[in-house]
């Protein structure tokens, strides 16, 4: 029999393609149709490591990606969000949640892949509605998904006849660990272990492997998917490295339990295959299913162990910074407004220290380029909008109270205060962003700029300290203080930006060092204007106009 190699070779890629592009966008649009409930679902249902292992499974269902779930949760953990101990959770979670889009190809709908196409396209280009357009494109995602799955399946048939695959395919039967080495490298090449374990499940559907070989590349496959985790933190901190190394460990755990009782479990799934009348795919989604479930179920007494075991892998002092409200008791707002309007002002106060934390981490950057200060910003600054949000929240909850005269005075004031913080970590991040760039470009900074900057930012740094210090003890003199600071970091920017431009007449200083150093100065002025805006509520609340606002 005359193989077509081309044939095959382009009907696969081109299918793996489409199939790929079919999953990636079926999860963007139940993504689109979640909205932003994703985070919230692993912020506010990871209170215990059951209720992660929930969260991780919804997540990974409604985005059809355990490595983006992974991904995800790694960043949350990098950002303070999430403890080591509840990223566990989570991830177990994720590994069950994967294997619903084994089970939906199970369901062999590929007859009607290109109908499901058509009815997303009309959801998609003849409806102005956002939901609507959300649907159809996971219909849309749906059906290309089972279309990619028919042109893979059209271009693996010749396989079956060729000797050199029916060699591996043995070889794969005899020797396990085989069969899950080749799963794991295939699953770190196309990084999709929804991917792999279709193309598995079309093998066997067309008996080009037996079960005995598959199984072990459904393990590998497991194990391949955790590639995403390990990417998404490099370069994150010693918390986010831990959680992806977790995920690592936990499936490499898994394989070698489920290796050790191959036999037992392939009697299982031969059994289950016989008794339910299962076709070839879904008795491969049963497989990974029960590996998941069980393999979750076995380690999950096992996560202060876990968690215990990488932390002695991966060293270092653990960086975390909690970034969750710690006084906002909601229990209060029914029963005391007045002081549950004490308690947002507390964790205002906490909001306030993150802004200064973090702005000092970003010129610490500055001056170091070490990786790490841009982290820390970054973290607090995340830590400063999650605050923001909280606060606004619960202040929205106290708003529908009776409250006092002056108590309403204090609302007004916290809720001004809350804006200019936020606004005062933007500008922080805004410093990092452009210290990267000065790193990424190898832009150099003369001496002359670098004393001029920690200058303005010394001066800076004390404004946004006295401000806080002066509307925290409700002290107007240290209020006006504020404004006569404010005043001469207004002058300082503007000799600083003529001085500059003669240094950029005199070819003193590049094109790309200008940018760095002008935006700089501009978002350390910004930040002393939001200062007084905070000091004004002290000297005169009713002559607050926020002119400094931007």
């Amino acid at each position: 029999m005359d193989i077509n190699y081309q044939e095959m070779i382009f009907q696969f890629i081109g299918g793996l393609g489409i199939f790929l592009f079919g999953i990636k966008y079926m999860g963007d649009g139940l993504q689109s149709v979640a909205g932003d409930r994703l985070k919230d679902i692993l912020d506010r249902f990871t209170t215990n490591p059951f209720m992660g292992v929930l969260a991780g499974l919804l997540v990974t269902v409604l985005i059809q990606s355990s490595s983006g779930t992974t991904a995800l949760t790694v960043g949350l953990v990098s950002a303070g969000f999430m403890t080591l101990r509840q990223a566990i959770g989570v991830i177990m979670g994720a590994n069950i949640g994967t294997t619903v889009t084994a089970f939906i190809i199970g369901i062999d709908i590929g007859a009607y892949s290109l109908p499901i196409i058509a009815l997303g396209s009309i959801l998609i280009f003849f409806f102005k509605n956002i939901k609507i357009t959300s649907i159809g494109q996971v219909v849309f995602g749906f059906g290309t998904l089972f279309f990619g799955l028919e042109l893979m399946s059209g271009g693996m048939k010749p396989l079956r006849s060729l000797e050199v695959f029916q060699d591996l395919t043995v070889s794969m039967a005899n020797n396990p660990i085989l069969g899950v080495v080749i799963g794991t490298i295939f699953t770190i090449i196309v990084q999709s272990s929804s991917a792999t374990i279709g193309i598995l499940q079309e093998l066997f559907s067309q008996n080009a492997l037996t079960l005995d070989a598959a199984l072990p590349v459904l393990f590998g496959d497991n194990i391949g998917t955790t590639i995403t985790a390990v990417l998404a933190s490099i370069g994150t901190s010693i918390a986010a490295r831990r959680a992806a190394f977790v995920h690592v460990l936990f499936n490499l755990f898994g394989t070698v339990i489920f290796l050790i009782i191959l036999i037992p479990f392939t009697s299982f799934i031969t059994f289950l295959q016989n008794a339910l009348n299962l076709n070839p795919e879904m008795t491969i989604a049963f497989a990974h299913g029960t590996f998941n479930v069980t393999n979750t179920i076995i380690q999950f007494p096992f996560i202060f162990a876990l968690a215990w075991l990488v932390t002695k892998l991966i060293p270092g002092e653990d960086e975390f910074i909690d970034t969750k409200p710690q006084h906002l008791n909601s229990m209060l707002i029914e029963h005391s407004p007045g002081i549950a309007l004490g308690q947002a002002k507390k964790e205002l106060k906490r909001m306030s220290d993150f802004s200064v934390t973090g702005l000092n981490e970003a010129f610490q950057f500055l001056k170091t380029s070490d990786k790490k200060h841009s982290e820390h910003a970054l973290q607090y600054e995340k830590g400063i909008n999650n605050l923001d949000k909280k606060i606004t929240n619960y202040l929205l909850d106290i708003s529908a109270k009776s409250l006092s005269v002056k108590e309403r005075d204090e609302f007004s004031n916290i809720a001004d205060a809350i804006r200019d913080i936020e606004r005062i970590g933007d500008h922080m991040e805004n410093v990092v962003e452009l210290v990267d760039y000065k790193i990424n470009k190898k832009v150099c900074l003369s001496t002359d700029e670098i004393t001029e900057l920690n200058e303005m930012y010394d001066l800076t740094i004390s404004t946004l300290k006295t401000a806080y210090t002066a509307f925290f003890d409700n002290n107007a003199a240290l209020a006006k203080n504020v404004i006569s600071y404010e005043e001469k970091i207004d002058k300082m920017e503007r000799v600083l930006r003529k001085q500059h431009i003669m240094r950029l007449n005199e070819g003193k200083c590049s094109g790309d060092a200008g940018i760095v150093f002008v935006d700089i100065i501009s978002n350390l002025e910004r930040i002393a204007d939001h200062s007084v805006n905070i000091a004004e509520s002290i000297i005169n609340p009713e002559s607050k106009n926020y002119l400094h606002s931007d």
